[in-house]
């Protein structure tokens, strides 16, 4: 199988040496996205809830950047700073995730990048 790198203007630049995604077969590996609003270089403002937003909004640039979408996605690894934020940051992913959710882990952190509250990475099956 080919290894392709996946990468868009409308999801932030990798800040190390990575990819923002890696689609093998019909499988993509979009790497954590932190809440990095790719027209400005800035980290959101507005708390845990529009972190997570934002982190959504990029996975979802480099799925369409792929031929895929947010319900194309199987699984999710959530990271956050804070585990007693869990409710708000689940109830925007909620937001996005309606029906069919893919699976999830969620883990508490001491650090992320640039010192955000949260970093979310996802696995897609693009068709």
């Amino acid at each position: 199988m080919e290894k392709v790198i996946i990468s868009t203007d409308k999801a932030p630049a990798a800040i190390g040496p990575y990819s923002q995604a890696v689609k093998v077969g019909n499988l993509m590996f979009i790497s954590g996205q932190i809440p990095i609003d790719p027209a400005t270089g800035n980290v959101v403002e507005g708390g845990v809830q529009a972190q997570t937003q934002q982190c959504i909004k990029n996975l979802q640039a480099i799925c369409e950047a792929a031929g895929a979408t947010l319900k194309d996605v199987v699984k999710t690894t959530v990271f956050v700073k804070d585990m007693a934020q869990f409710a708000k940051v689940n109830e925007t992913y909620g937001e996005f995730f309606k029906e069919e959710a893919p699976a999830r882990a969620c883990v508490e952190v001491s650090c992320l990048p640039k010192n955000v509250l949260v970093e979310i990475e996802a696995i897609v099956l693009v068709k």
